[in-house]
């Protein structure tokens, strides 16, 4: 027997928008999210929240979906499923700062059923989210700080949840072509279902606190580097780093490739590239440089125990 969690979250992702958009709004002082609602007839609805050339980010958007309707063939054999109907929900949210200081990050929280063609019961349900720093310039306290963030919201809920989700960060925003993560990490977990420890209550409960603490984790960092002044130079590095994340979300991105394939809103599945980008080639950063060293540490690392 499933408890549907479908209204509760539809609810929680609306409310996460507003407030992050604020807090947002609040810390850039100049430019504000332009709002476009959508609707598409036997699909769903949406909001997307686009916020462009602040004071601080360049770029950036805040959105969430409730989607539903018969689940496609590829996601059908990638699932291991039959025919079937199926619902979800969630918000997900890009910024790039200006800024190459100021670190990129993402995070999502979504909910997802799944329902017999025949009958319209819940057949499964799980949840699924996270967040990551993708920094250009590396500050040790930064990584440390989002990481114990969320390594708080986990612990109220289960002390396996950290590790396991840390992990599968670190496994997930992995660009393999590049051998490196794609930045320097935070949670991610996905198909998450209730089982005889914690129930859809639990779960959603985790969600939630999760979404809620995404300020917390992240605009002490932005408040720390906002007045940090940057050279062309710097910022001609930041672009070639954001060429790595542009290919991560458009070869690897799950998220990404579920909106395509279930021929999602485009301008709001593209919202998290940046405005500038190089793909310079074989751009190499000098020996023993700050660039260098970001390098240096895109791979799996203890943030919460690193002594420099």
């Amino acid at each position: 027997m499933f408890d549907s969690k479908k209204e509760a979250f539809k609810e929680l992702v609306a409310g996460l928008q507003t407030h992050i958009c604020t807090a947002i709004e609040e810390i850039d002082g100049k430019a504000t999210f332009k709002i476009e609602d959508w609707t598409r007839e036997g699909f769903g609805y949406g909001s997307t929240r686009v916020i462009s050339e602040g004071n601080i980010f360049e770029k950036g958007g805040v959105n969430i979906s409730a989607v539903e309707g018969a689940l496609p063939k590829s996601l059908q054999e990638k699932l291991e499923t039959e025919e079937s109907d199926f619902f979800a929900t969630g918000i997900s949210l890009v910024l790039h700062p200006q800024n190459p200081f100021i670190p990129t990050v993402h995070a999502n929280y979504r909910y997802f059923e799944l329902y017999d063609k025949e009958t319209g019961a819940i057949k499964d349900q799980w949840f699924g989210g996270g967040a990551d720093l993708t920094p250009y310039y590396l500050f040790e306290e930064d990584a440390k700080h989002f990481h114990r963030v969320h390594k708080t919201v986990c612990d109220a809920t289960h002390p396996e949840f950290y590790p396991r989700f840390k992990e599968a960060c670190d496994n997930y925003f992995f660009n393999h072509h590049r051998d490196e993560t794609r930045g320097v990490g935070g949670l991610f977990y996905d198909h998450l279902r209730a089982d005889n420890e914690l129930n859809a209550n639990d779960l959603f409960d985790f969600a939630k606190a999760a979404g809620q603490a995404f300020t917390e984790a992240y605009l002490p960092i932005v408040e720390r580097r906002k007045e940090l002044s940057w050279t062309e130079k710097q910022r001609y590095w930041q672009e070639i780093r954001r060429g790595r994340y542009v290919e991560f979300n458009l070869i690897h991105d799950r998220g990404t490739l579920f909106g395509l394939k279930t021929k999602g809103r485009i301008e709001s599945i593209l919202m998290s590239l940046p405005p500038r980008v190089r793909w310079d080639y074989n751009f190499q950063p000098e020996p023993n440089s700050a660039e260098a060293k970001l390098l240096e540490h895109l791979k799996p690392i203890d943030w919460l125990n690193l002594n420099s």
